[in-house]
């Protein structure tokens, strides 16, 4: 019985043989050297603590137990349980969603609105710009106890010009149905100036001739803004929304300087309320709060790409 044999291709002759270009080696190596610190802080610093975390997450582990780590007991999911049954957590989780969706689409049109006056002006277009980010890159806690005197019940600024026309003011920061949109103005008006710079940038790329054409065809402003500016404005908007919704979810500073989570815990956050669980020493239970943040965070991003996203045509 006659035995098949398969040919195999073989070089053709005086091909000169493969070797690796030394030079291409040495930059190999070279690039590997000098990646390898950032690598190992990396991992140190930010990927160790990330995987620790969520290990902490199915742990009952607390500030007692941190001599002797590796004796903690692994719960499971049970913290996540826990957080999702205690009606404070539910609380804080209802103030963070208010909060976001309260302070996003606000943020947004005022600095969408900031920018699109910006880009129709030429005089002192700079010092605008300038003034309208001067309180993002100020201390948010020093704006937090500046916006905390002007909202006093009594001696406030506010109040004092309500009471020139006859208006008695409430107490803003006191009221547990007022104190949450005080914040939301005041993270508004502290956060629109980085996202007007951003919306401002997008609105220069808009192609002059584009508008032009759409008034010799006779369409109003609002119809230019409407048709033209905002569906060549989505990517910006994305990205703006995203990345202030990021921040809004995390909001932390404003309601521990103005009003220490209160009153009636209707300013307490998530991000307050996982402050809050270290200080106790409650680690496993604070590492599952910043997980559920984590996860919020991501599904509110998927929500945001779904509806903002470019769309393809079928």
């Amino acid at each position: 019985m006659a035995v098949s044999t398969v040919s195999r291709p073989t070089a053709p002759v005086g091909t000169p043989p493969r070797h690796v270009d030394p030079t291409r080696r040495q930059q190999a190596v070279a690039a590997w050297v000098l990646a390898l610190p950032f690598l190992v802080l990396f991992l140190v610093f930010t990927a160790g603590p990330v995987l620790a975390s969520l290990g902490m997450s199915f742990t009952d582990i607390r500030s007692t137990d941190m001599r002797t780590p590796f004796a903690v007991g692994f719960v499971g999911v049970e913290n996540y349980a826990r957080l999702l049954a205690d009606p404070l957590f539910q609380k804080v989780m209802l103030n963070t969603f208010l909060y976001l969706v309260l302070g996003v689409p606000l943020t947004m049109a005022l600095a969408l609105a900031a920018a699109v006056g910006l880009n129709r002006i030429t005089f002192l277009r700079g010092l605008f710009r300038v003034g309208y980010y001067l309180p993002v890159v100020t201390s948010i806690v020093a704006v937090s106890v500046v916006w905390k005197f002007l909202l006093r019940d009594e001696g406030g600024l506010l109040n004092a010009v309500l009471a020139l026309v006859g208006i008695n003011g409430p107490a803003w920061l006191d009221s547990t149905t007022l104190a949450l949109p005080s914040l939301v103005v005041m993270s508004s008006w502290r956060n629109l100036g980085s996202l007007m710079i951003i919306f401002l940038a997008g609105l220069q790329t808009i192609p002059t001739e584009v508008n032009e054409a759409t008034e010799v065809d006779g369409a109003s402003a609002w119809q230019r803004f409407r048709h033209v500016t905002l569906p060549m404005l989505r990517p910006t908007l994305l990205f703006g929304a995203v990345i202030t919704s990021i921040g809004y979810l995390q909001f932390f500073e404003e309601a521990f300087v103005m009003t220490k989570g209160g009153p009636l815990d209707s300013t307490r956050s998530v991000t307050f309320f996982t402050y809050d669980q270290f200080g106790f020493g409650n680690y496993g239970l604070a590492a599952a709060a910043s997980y559920l943040l984590f996860l919020a965070v991501v599904v509110f991003t998927f929500v945001q790409f779904r509806f903002l996203g470019e769309r393809k045509e079928r």
